[in-house]
């Protein structure tokens, strides 16, 4: 069974830093594109960050420039770092990934999503 497990999140203040991160475990063959979506309260999840195997990165216009998007591809692992946070980054975060399975099922993978707070 493949998984991704993801890193609590928390409160922080307008201004703060944060940082995520996200592991995959399991029957995993392969892993393509991870990346970062958020879901703020009555509003549709939208893609915050992602990022390929061989490092290409992709930004909402929003978090250009505060946040940046990383992975250990021998620790199946991918991060955000989130910088000068604002109060309309809070939301639930999830952590995606494009995965293959030993079994040769490819699919997209879903964290169970971590709360971020931002004060102002």
């Amino acid at each position: 069974q493949v998984q991704l497990v993801e890193s609590e999140g928390g409160l922080v203040q307008a201004g703060g830093s944060l940082r995520l991160s996200c592991a995959a475990s399991g029957s995993i063959f392969t892993i393509n594109v991870m990346g970062w979506y958020r879901q703020a309260p009555g509003k549709q999840r939208e893609l915050v960050a992602s990022i390929t195997t061989g490092g290409s990165t992709n930004y909402a216009d929003s978090v250009k420039g505060r946040f940046t998007i990383s992975r250990d591809n021998a620790k199946n692992t991918v991060y955000l770092q989130m910088n000068n946070v604002k109060p309309e980054d809070t939301a639930v975060y999830y952590c995606n990934a494009d995965m293959t399975s030993i079994r040769g099922l490819r699919r997209a993978y879903w964290g169970q999503g971590t709360q971020v707070t931002v004060s102002s």
